[in-house]
């Protein structure tokens, strides 16, 4: 998706709709760059919510793009961040700033 909350591609689960989800998403990622802003930690790169049943990710993609992730409760974080990069890396290697 893009910071602004457009759509780029998405897989997700039958009950979600789309377009909420993306504006949700940005939603927060605007709130955590201010935060982030307010106690000069510099460009934000990711933020992670946790809830009893998992965990979701939104990760900088390059440019206006983000990846959202969720996960299991039962990942390794570690991985999931590691492998998180790796994806949003390629994806903006693969966009690059049509978006």
């Amino acid at each position: 998706m893009t910071s602004d909350g457009y759509i780029i591609g998405a897989v997700l689960g039958k009950d979600t709709d789309e377009d909420r989800f993306a504006a949700m998403c940005a939603s927060l990622l605007a709130l955590a760059e201010r935060a982030a802003d307010e106690i000069a930690r510099g460009e934000m790169k990711q933020l992670l919510i946790e809830g009893s049943q998992g965990l979701m990710l939104l990760v900088r993609a390059g440019g206006d793009k983000v990846l959202a992730i969720a996960a299991k409760p039962s990942v390794n974080l570690g991985r999931i961040f590691l492998e998180a990069r790796k994806s949003a890396s390629k994806i903006d290697e693969l966009i690059g700033n049509n978006y």
